[in-house]
């Protein structure tokens, strides 16, 4: 593999890793490459984000480096959240709440294990929502983020504290888990309060 295939390749694996990161020592050993190698590459690869002028950029928070939007763009971003024809939620969107809200404080991991994809998208939108945030981080290699439920999404759902949520066989039975998340959100929406409802769930992530 050639110096631009290994760039290529970093570059595809902390789009993967997402907001938890990749630290120098876990990308070598992927890479089979030394970690001064390793700093290298990521070095001439966020030279060549900057200087193509790209959507993106590689930054290194906490000892991990990061693959993330510019700062700059951060009105565009905040536009599409909140447009109104994004006010619903998807159904993976939905299945990943109904898992933080039940199983929180919780990691990206665990929830791609119970719903079986991933879930970094339906992440990103829940956060945007102000539905869940990063309430900690675990204890675990990587420091992944730990997410739970926040204030506004007690306050949509009209609840006192997060104890007051319904109760749910919400994991007994993952081979339903759609049809569960639909029961449960059809319990907290009275269908005027809020304008998360199974009617608005789009098809899409």
């Amino acid at each position: 593999m050639d110096f631009q295939q290994m760039k290529s390749v970093i570059e595809g694996l902390l789009f993967v890793a997402g907001d938890e990161g990749l630290d120098t020592k876990q990308l070598a050993e992927v890479l089979e490459l030394s970690t001064d190698v390793v700093r290298n590459l990521i070095g001439d690869l966020q030279g060549d984000l900057r200087n193509s002028k790209r959507g993106l950029q590689i930054v290194e928070l906490a000892g991990t480096y990061q693959l993330t939007t510019l700062p700059a763009h951060a009105p565009y971003f905040e536009r599409l959240a909140y447009s109104p024809s994004r006010s619903s939620l998807s159904q993976a969107a939905l299945e990943t709440l109904a898992i933080v809200a039940y199983k929180q404080p919780i990691t990206r991991v665990e929830i791609e294990e119970i719903r079986g994809v991933k879930a970094e998208r339906a992440l990103h939108t829940l956060v945007a929502k102000d539905l869940i945030k990063e309430v900690d981080r675990a204890d675990a290699p990587g420091r992944p983020i730990l997410y739970g439920t926040t204030k506004p999404f007690l306050d949509y759902f009209a609840l006192g504290t997060i104890e007051e949520l319904p109760e749910s066989s919400l994991f007994q039975n993952d081979d339903n888990l759609e049809e569960e998340t639909r029961l449960l959100f059809s319990k907290l929406d009275n269908g005027e309060r809020h304008q998360i409802s199974f009617e608005d769930v789009t098809e899409s992530e």
